[in-house]
C-alpha cells in the first residue's frame, strides 16, 4: 500500500516515538490494579508464561522483547515497515535469533492453519483495520487450545462521561495516533469470537481517554469463529 509523503513521515515518526519509548513504559504506574504495580510486571507475568511459537500482532518497536522467554520462534506481523529496524536491533539486543518479520495487518496473517502456540496483541486491537476479521485469521493460525493473551486500552462504561469524551474524540484520535480507536470492546468482541477469557484483569491508567484497561488470556475453545 503506498502512502503520502504526510502518512509516511507521520509513520516514520511513530516508530521512532515508540522505540524512544521501549524502556519508560515498564515502570508506568496501575491504578485500580490489586495484582500488579506497574506495567512491566503485568507485562512479566502474562508474556512470561508464552511457549513455542509465538505470533505478535502489532509489535511496533519492540518493547516486549524484555518479557519473553528466550527460547520461543517469535514472529511478527507488523504494518509499519518504519518499525521493523528497531524491531529487529531490539531482538538482537535482547539474545533473540532469527526472527520471522512479516509486513502487514493482522486481517491477512501469512502462516498456516493451528501452527501457532500463542497469539499476543499489546495495544493492537483498537488500531486493527478490522477486528472481526482479526480475530477470524488469529482463530485460524492458533492450535487447538492455543491462548490469545492480550493487553488493551477498551472502551469505558457505556454512558459514562469518560465514554462520552471517547465516542467524541474518535475521529480525530484515529487520524493522530495511527488509527487508533479509544472506544473499542474488545473484550465483547473476543467473547462473540469464540475465545473463552479465562484470566481476565482490569486496571486504569491515570490519561483518561485511554484510562480503562483490559488484559489477560483468551483461550480457543469450543468450535468455529463467531464473528
Amino acid at each position: 500500500m503506498s502512502h503520502s509523503p504526510l502518512a509516511n513521515l507521520q509513520k516514520r515518526f511513530f516508530a521512532w516515538g515508540m522505540a524512544r519509548a521501549n524502556t519508560g513504559t515498564r515502570s508506568v504506574k496501575l491504578d485500580a490494579c490489586h495484582t500488579h504495580d506497574n506495567l512491566g510486571e503485568l507485562k512479566q507475568t502474562l508474556f512470561g508464561r508464552v511457549h513455542g511459537t509465538v505470533l505478535e500482532i502489532g509489535p511496533g518497536a519492540g518493547a516486549n522483547f524484555a518479557h519473553f522467554p528466550p527460547d520461543i520462534r517469535w514472529i511478527g506481523i507488523e504494518p509499519n515497515p518504519h518499525m521493523h529496524g528497531y524491531l529487529k536491533e531490539e531482538a538482537d539486543r535482547r539474545g533473540f535469533g532469527a526472527i520471522a518479520l512479516y509486513e502487514g495487518g493482522a486481517e491477512r496473517i501469512p502462516l498456516d492453519d493451528a501452527s501457532v502456540d500463542c497469539v499476543v496483541g499489546t495495544h493492537v486491537f483498537c488500531s486493527v483495520d478490522d477486528p472481526q476479521q482479526s480475530l477470524r485469521e488469529i482463530w485460524r493460525v492458533l492450535k487447538p487450545g492455543g491462548e490469545l493473551i492480550f493487553l488493551e486500552h477498551v472502551a469505558a462504561e457505556s454512558g459514562s462521561w469518560n465514554r462520552q469524551v471517547q465516542d467524541a474524540v474518535a475521529p480525530i484520535w484515529k487520524r493522530v495516533f495511527d488509527n487508533c480507536h479509544p472506544n473499542r470492546e474488545t473484550e465483547t468482541a473476543l467473547r462473540t469470537a469464540g475465545f473463552e477469557i479465562a484470566e481476565g484483569l482490569n486496571f486504569r491508567l491515570k490519561f483518561p481517554i485511554i484510562a480503562p484497561h483490559a488484559a489477560g488470556v483468551a483461550k480457543k475453545a469450543g468450535v468455529g469463529c463467531g464473528v
